[in-house]
């Protein structure tokens, strides 16, 4: 299913969750942020700082265990964003786009921003920085431990 790897490093995920606060900076001011756990849980707090946001509550999901997309459960779903009306909702990536679709009807009127987009889920969020191919499993450095990292030639001879 993920042929390609694409690791993130801290320094990366903080450029680019800053270069989506500029994005979002475009279209503000939003009364607070709902960080889609665990992976929005970063750029949420980057792009809070950046546009001075210190509203912020979550949303808590499982959509992934071991590199498997499952089906959306919801572990905390009460926000304090009622319809999301001016709420900025954000996740680390969309992949398929079943996270947003899950949420879309609980929060119809916020907007929904990804540091990472995958073309499956592109047409789910509002916006986003970076677009990487379907087959990419992204690793985030919360994800990493420092090691020695494979060449192409031998991730590709597994």
């Amino acid at each position: 299913m993920y042929e390609k790897s694409f690791p993130v490093s801290w320094e990366e995920i903080h450029r680019n969750s800053k270069a989506l606060a500029w994005r979002l900076h475009e279209i503000a001011p939003f009364k607070g942020i709902i960080s889609v756990t665990r992976g929005g849980l970063v750029p949420a707090a980057i792009v809070a700082r950046e546009l001075d946001i210190r509203l912020i509550d979550t949303i808590c999901v499982i959509s992934y265990k071991e590199h498997t997309k499952g089906e959306v459960q919801f572990l905390k779903q009460e926000t304090v964003a009622n319809d999301g009306k001016d709420w900025l909702i954000i996740d680390d990536l969309v992949d398929t786009g079943e996270t947003i679709k899950a949420l879309r009807p609980k929060l119809p009127k916020a907007h929904y921003a990804t540091v990472y987009a995958k073309p499956n889920g592109r047409l789910q969020v509002d916006t986003f920085i970076t677009e990487v191919s379907q087959d990419t499993w992204i690793y985030f450095p919360w994800d990493l431990e420092m090691k020695p990292a494979p060449t192409i030639n031998e991730q590709i001879k597994k």
